[in-house]
């Protein structure tokens, strides 16, 4: 294995295991504090060796957002998990199989009565076992029944009446804490989120059914919570990598930002002070939704390979399918940055970059320690 940044070929997705161990750390203890269980989603990391690390070395529950995460932990023994997005009756049988090869509790997540109702047809059908939670929404408005529908106790008999279907509790999740770029505007939104879910939970139980799991989590609300009183479990994930969105929303420090992408300067196109690195849009993703509250993200802050120091403004400006063009304030940069050279950019999104790789090249300090696997795809 190549033990050197210089040995890798670019573009190439780092990752910073002291950044890593240490946010994971933070949220275990925060999630302590508030008396819940921690329940990570994974759906950005996608690597059993990060899920490792999130749970200090335990195969607990975790959160996912495809039948495919959901399938790669299971067969790698992860026995409780939740697949946090609405399921559609054409992924029954997919799921069904999960749990019939892996004997794992597979938790899917429905906000319509036509799902609970076909799923109880496919159960009893099959002769599987389906468990489901209900989607709350709390505020952000894109899935979810409002906590007082009369929809969500419909639902929850819907379920309760199949002897093939469990009810297992309510979910929400308040990713409407990201449009907010001070973290004490997240307290009211975690609070509403919280709620949210307990009063849901409540007239479910009140209506004579089991609400055993009240799911709730964003990672802002989750650390900002004045207290999640009814609660059961904490869901959570970009605190383990962090990013330009986040930095932007004043939720982390950027040496808390742990993936990057190692790039090479391929150009200089002195007369248009640029410099071009070989890791474009492919590389990097187009999103640009930290530039909103930092406007100087672009694509990513350029950084130094080695301390990911940021190299004074430089950031990508501009992006090509597999060119990443940097603008220059002073032409003393096409010095220290000849072509060949290599720079570390942080990304804008880490979800949406990190999707574009295979594996995370794992560094301790200037060194590549290890490999580490990671799936894409659905």
């Amino acid at each position: 294995m190549p033990n050197s940044f210089e040995s890798l070929e670019t573009p190439r997705l780092l990752l910073d295991e002291a950044r890593l161990a240490r946010n994971c750390a933070v949220m275990r203890e925060r999630c302590r504090a508030l008396g819940v269980n921690l329940r990570p989603h994974l759906k950005t990391a996608k690597s059993l060796d990060v899920a490792r690390v999130a749970l200090d070395g335990e195969k607990s529950a975790i959160t996912v957002s495809t039948l495919h995460e959901a399938e790669y932990f299971a067969r790698n023994g992860y026995r409780d998990i939740l697949c946090a997005s609405g399921i559609v009756p054409g992924k029954f049988a997919h799921a069904a199989r999960i749990r019939r090869e892996s004997s794992c509790d597979l938790i899917l997540v429905t906000d319509a009565i036509e799902v609970a109702q076909a799923a109880a047809r496919f159960a009893e059908s099959n002769g599987v076992t389906l468990s489901f939670l209900i989607e709350i929404d709390c505020g952000e408005h894109r899935s979810g029944q409002l906590p007082d529908a009369p929809a969500v106790v419909e639902i929850a008999r819907a379920i309760s009446a199949s002897p093939q279907l469990r009810l297992r509790g309510v979910m929400a999740h308040a990713g409407h804490s990201y449009g907010v770029d001070e973290p004490a505007a997240v307290v009211p939104i975690a609070a509403a989120e919280r709620d949210a879910a307990v009063n849901a939970a409540a007239r479910i139980r009140q209506a004579g059914m089991a609400c055993e799991i009240v799911s709730i989590g964003s990672t802002p609300t989750v650390l900002m919570a004045d207290h999640l009183a009814g609660v059961t479990e904490a869901r959570a994930g970009i605190y383990m990598f962090w990013d330009l969105a986040q930095l932007s929303r004043k939720m982390c420090r950027a040496d808390d930002i742990t993936v990057s992408v190692l790039a090479a300067v391929i150009g200089h196109t002195r007369h248009a002070d640029t410099i071009i690195l070989d890791a474009g849009a492919l590389a990097l993703s187009k999103d640009i939704g930290a530039n909103r509250l930092l406007p100087d993200a672009g694509y990513g802050y350029l950084c130094d390979p080695v301390s990911l120091q940021r190299l004074g403004k430089l950031a990508v400006n501009t992006v090509h399918q597999e060119h990443g063009t940097v603008l220059v304030d002073d032409a003393a940069w096409f010095e220290r940055l000849p072509v060949g050279s290599l720079v570390r950019v942080l990304p804008n999104h880490a979800c949406i970059t990190c999707a574009a790789y295979g594996a995370y090249d794992v560094v301790r300090g200037a060194e590549i320690v290890a490999r580490w696997e990671r799936i894409n795809g659905w």
